[in-house]
């Protein structure tokens, strides 16, 4: 599982025209879901995301999480986070988990985010969406769940 964040004053998500999820400041999770995914790859993402270090102190040091902020999320599924770009031009997303599982996954994520007491909103699984974003810093950040390490 992939997960890239974006620490944000504001993002929304369209779909036909319609704002399906936005929030103020906080965080914008793009999130992709691998094949094996499960349980501890949720875990993982959503334990590192709200308790990363990027929100500024009054020092101007990286020192408070979205948590510690009381900062909203907004959670985009995105599986072309899993996209493999070694071979050839045309990204490759056989390492993208199937939609039906995939699915599965990115509820099972949005309860934990949302199990965190934070405002969780989100985009809509797999649909065209337009996102709009305010990215604050710029700070961009990919987390990776642990099993990408352990080969």
């Amino acid at each position: 599982m992939k997960a890239l964040i974006q620490k944000v004053s504001k993002a929304s998500v369209e779909v036909e025209g319609k704002i399906v999820g936005e929030i103020n400041k906080g965080i914008l999770v793009f999130l992709g879901i691998e094949k094996g995914d499960g349980d501890k790859e949720i875990s993982y993402i959503v334990d590192k995301t709200v308790n990363l270090r990027i929100f500024e102190s009054d020092a101007g040091k990286l020192d408070y999480s979205v948590s510690d902020t009381k900062g909203e999320l907004l959670i985009v599924s995105q599986f072309t986070l899993c996209a493999d770009c070694k071979k050839g031009r045309r990204p490759d997303f056989g390492s993208a988990a199937a939609p039906e599982a995939a699915l599965e996954i990115y509820e099972k994520t949005l309860n934990l985010f949302r199990a965190t007491g934070l405002k969780t909103q989100s985009g809509q699984f797999r649909s065209y969406m337009q996102i709009a974003l305010v990215n604050d810093g710029p700070v961009t950040i990919l987390i990776e769940s642990p099993k990408k390490y352990d080969k």
